[in-house]
């Protein structure tokens, strides 16, 4: 048992007493404090909670039962072992009663008193596991709680509904998971919710972005270092491998990971095992990897961004979470929700949206996906004036008619007629100017007439 836990206050106004138990107790271990009165006993337990108390009930300057219940008041934690000449059953019942562990007579048998203490501070230890394992439930349930907030808005069209199944059934096990989808959508709150269900939930996912780092620190942040590995390596680093250990790995757009190191990562993933740069020592490898690229996988791999082989070793599971434009019955839903956050993080009250300003959000394509809904309800949130948002407190991109969001593409990939280019670049002009003829006119060079003429030719409505 750590020598932190072995303290033992000695509660006594007989000086006999106190030199006999301080050498006993030293004796065996123990680091024993004594106090003649009840005063300098709790003034003792206020400065350094020791784990057990030898408490008399007859002492000087209180009594030993109400020095009992304000000990249990001020240090719950504290195992207290009555030890009075004072025996009588209706002590040992009232002392138990308030809280004591035990209750002995004086004059006591040392080996009966020194099991008595060794069981006081087994029930301690066993108290503060208990009180360990209820504070990481609670952050476990809070960061759960905090994972079903983000997720179950977006869980109401059948595709997030499918996918919220699959990470149920799925997540207990150590089971490989590749993420796809664009950028926005919501991947790392999907690995998130993953991990929280997941057995090793008891640790924080470790988190790292490919495309963060440069292709040459990359190896480094994730296999760690050893000090002098390369110029600049001044310190031993561990890397998010080492980190991981126990838990989560997420490596967010794993396709930009340089391809030499996508084969010596699929090598840890096979062997469980890896040394960091500039070592010799093989050290063991313990997490469960969790993969995303916004990237089509198919492209990802006919480029080479991405080996097969890794990939195939990833995709154990594969969730492809649709963009935001295909499942536009989660936009309300998600809508509230960012409403309900940054009201209350402006200290504001939540704003109610205009259904003319509601209808722009649904009309419009978001390319941004999620994100982008995210980033405009703050946005609205913050202009909001008389707890109302309207369409001019949305974003400017969001405002344009439908028309305009329309992004300029070929026809069907081939080669495009004078028309179809022609009323591309009126709808281009006008998107750039967000819907001002008289500026898409000077853009396009031609005068306001001959725009208006064109759009009403081309069936362009604004």
């Amino acid at each position: 048992m750590p020598a932190e836990n072995r303290r033992i206050l000695i509660i006594d106004d007989e000086r006999p007493i106190l030199l006999t138990l301080e050498a006993l107790l030293g004796r065996h271990g123990y680091q024993p404090e004594t106090a003649a009165t009840a005063s300098y006993g709790l003034r003792a337990l206020k400065t350094n909670p020791p784990a057990v108390v030898l408490l008399d009930l007859q002492l000087p300057d209180a009594d030993g039962l109400q020095t009992l219940d304000q000990i249990k008041r001020d240090h719950p934690e504290v195992q207290v072992i009555i030890l009075t000449a004072h025996d009588s059953l209706n002590n040992a019942i009232e002392s138990i009663k308030r809280g004591a562990y035990h209750f002995i007579s004086k004059p006591y048998a040392p080996e009966e008193l020194l099991s008595l203490i060794e069981k006081a501070l087994e029930k301690q230890s066993l108290l503060r596991e208990t009180e360990k394992l209820r504070e990481k439930t609670q952050q476990l349930e809070k960061r759960l709680e905090i994972a079903e907030t983000r997720l179950a808005p977006v869980i109401k069209s059948k595709a997030m509904q499918e996918i919220k199944e699959l990470i149920e059934a799925m997540a207990p096990s150590e089971a490989n998971v590749l993420i796809t989808g664009e950028s926005g959508v919501g991947k790392e709150v999907v690995a998130n919710a993953i991990h929280i269900r997941s057995r090793r939930a008891d640790k924080l996912m470790i988190k790292l972005n490919c495309a963060a780092f440069p292709q040459t620190m990359i190896e480094g942040e994730l296999f760690g270092y050893v000090k002098g590995a390369f110029t600049g390596a001044t310190n031993d680093f561990s890397g998010m491998i080492a980190a991981a250990s126990g838990s989560t790995l997420f490596l967010d757009e794993i396709s930009e990971m340089p391809p030499d190191l996508q084969t010596r990562f699929l090598r840890v993933l096979q062997e469980r095992e890896y040394r960091p740069l500039g070592s010799t020592k093989t050290l063991k490898a313990d997490f469960r990897v969790i993969a995303a690229t916004n990237r089509p996988i198919a492209s990802a791999l006919a480029e080479n961004r991405l080996r097969a082989d890794l990939y195939y070793r990833l995709n154990t599971f594969q969730i492809e979470i649709p963009p935001l434009r295909e499942r536009k019955e989660d936009i309300p839903p998600l809508v509230a929700t960012f409403l309900k956050r940054f009201a209350q993080e402006l200290g504001k009250e939540e704003p109610v949206i205009a259904p003319e300003a509601f209808q722009k959000l649904l009309d419009y394509s978001w390319p941004g996906n999620v994100r982008e809904l995210q980033n405009a309800m703050e946005y609205a949130v913050v202009l909001a004036r008389h707890n109302k948002i309207g369409v001019k407190e949305l974003p400017a991109e969001v405002q344009l008619p439908a028309v305009l969001q329309q992004t300029v593409r070929g026809n069907n990939g081939g080669v495009q007629n004078l028309d179809d280019m022609e009323r591309d670049a009126i709808i281009a002009a006008l998107a750039q100017c967000h819907g001002n003829k008289k500026k898409a006119a000077q853009v396009l060079g031609i005068q306001r007439p001959t725009l208006y003429n064109k759009m009403k030719r081309y069936a362009i409505e604004l």
